[in-house]
């Protein structure tokens, strides 16, 4: 199932495609697609609701917010495609490099990305996200960090280059987590209908020119074991999301340096998760 969250900033309500690729109103399964749904069993209900019938269309969604309200955290993964690591010239970890991006940077698939004041070198980065449908903590295994994922959406790990490494204070966070570096969707597509995450092919053009190709195959550490990872040093809640790492292709690796800039035009797409549109504007 895809589900979506669509209207004005603020004012987003939850919708579903059904069988028949009709967009549905979601409003009398839940008041929004969150942790709380997520966590209560939302996803089946509103696949009854969907396979019932009498569900409303919507006929002109207008603009799609984030596929999940605004999480807890938003927790993401560097350094997990041996290809990227050899761009930035990093060392291959022996363990999942983890840290967060502030949640209030979460935007949808179409908002505008707006470029932090002083920043020389903002960037892209096409991850695959999961999103957590139930709260973990101290998994036992990858079996069951695959049963605490609701499903997956496309994320765009927005870094800020200088501020990330070279002005880093030792951390990443202040490079990653300025308004507006987390577009995600359009869809959170539940995860029966991506049954191994670790096959999907990821694509990212900027102004028409293709820069990400590859799969997620190519992840030195897979989702389940990621989730299982985290689990063990905090805990997961209903409606978090984990941004797995982004293959080659970044501007960060680039020989002409060229970051982005006011005006261009990002597009990303994920293998069964749909595409998405952002424009860059100076803040």
């Amino acid at each position: 199932m895809r589900l979506l969250r669509v209207g004005a900033a603020g004012s987003e309500r939850p919708a579903a495609y059904d069988a028949q690729g009709v967009l549905r109103d979601l409003s009398s399964v839940t008041k929004d697609i969150d942790g709380a749904f997520l966590e209560s069993g939302g996803v089946a209900r509103a696949m009854r609701a969907l396979g019932d019938g009498g569900l409303p269309a919507i006929a002109e969604p207008g603009r799609i917010g984030a596929p999940v309200a605004r999480p807890w955290a938003c927790i993401c993964v560097g350094h997990n495609y041996r290809a990227h690591i050899a761009e930035t010239g990093a060392k291959v970890p022996v363990q999942p490099v983890l840290f967060l991006k502030a949640s209030n940077c979460v935007i949808g698939p179409t908002d505008t990305v707006r470029i932090p004041r002083g920043s020389v070198k903002t960037d892209y980065e096409i991850e695959l996200t999961a999103v957590i449908g139930k709260r973990a903590h101290y998994l036992a295994d990858e079996q069951a960090a695959a049963g605490v994922v609701a499903g997956y959406c496309i994320g765009n790990d927005v870094s800020e280059r200088q501020w990330q490494s070279e002005n880093s204070g030792g951390q990443f966070m202040k490079g990653k987590s300025a308004p507006t570096f987390a577009p995600l969707g359009p869809w959170l597509v539940t995860a029966d209908e991506v049954p191994d995450p670790q096959v999907l092919s990821l694509k990212s053009w900027v102004n028409g020119d293709l820069r990400q190709s590859a799969s997620t195959a190519d992840m030195l550490f897979g989702v389940f074991h990621i989730v299982w990872f985290i689990s063990q040093h905090l805990a997961l809640e209903p409606g978090d999301v984990v941004m797995t790492g982004t293959p080659a292709g970044v501007a960060l690796g680039r020989a002409d340096g060229r970051f982005l800039r006011d005006g261009d035009v990002v597009e990303m797409e994920i293998e069964r998760l749909g595409r998405q549109r952002t424009v860059l504007a100076q803040a």
